[in-house]
């Protein structure tokens, strides 16, 4: 698997995430199972399938977190303030890795296109960046932290 770059807040969430599904969910999974198996025939069992299922997804989930855990480089997330040109707007994002990615808190991808041009310009600079629809967005950074 490839270097998966976190944040520490990202990297403690991910390992929250994976204590609780093993020491809490594996649990509640396997009760339902056992409580589904009680149910009589397991051919034509549809609680027994379904808690088989949620087993199934859990552990993928569980090897994927260790996966990315084991993977993980550190990055430190750093706070940009920049003006839309076009919108006359100013914004401050987060700059963050892809698994902490999410455009609704304003935390964006260190390897998406806005992303990668907000970290490697310098405060002051104004920056052409060419987004996925192909259009050109011009940025100017105004602080950086």
């Amino acid at each position: 698997m490839a270097e998966v770059q976190l944040t520490e807040s990202g990297l403690k969430e991910l390992k929250d995430r994976l204590d609780y599904l093993k020491s809490v969910r594996r649990a509640e999974v396997a009760e339902e199972i056992k409580i589904a198996r009680g149910f009589g025939d397991l051919s034509e069992n549809a609680e027994y399938d379904a808690a088989r299922k949620a087993q199934a997804e859990m552990e993928g989930e569980i090897v994927e977190l260790e996966n990315q855990i084991r993977n993980a480089k550190i990055i430190h997330a750093q706070v940009v303030t920049f003006l839309d040109i076009a919108k006359n707007k100013e914004e401050t994002c987060t700059i963050v890795g892809t698994t902490e990615a999410d455009i609704s808190q304003k935390r964006i991808s260190d390897e998406s296109p806005i992303g990668k041009a907000l970290l490697s310009g310098t405060v002051g600079q104004t920056v052409a960046v060419l987004l996925p629809t192909g259009k050109v967005k011009n940025i100017k950074i105004l602080a950086k932290k």
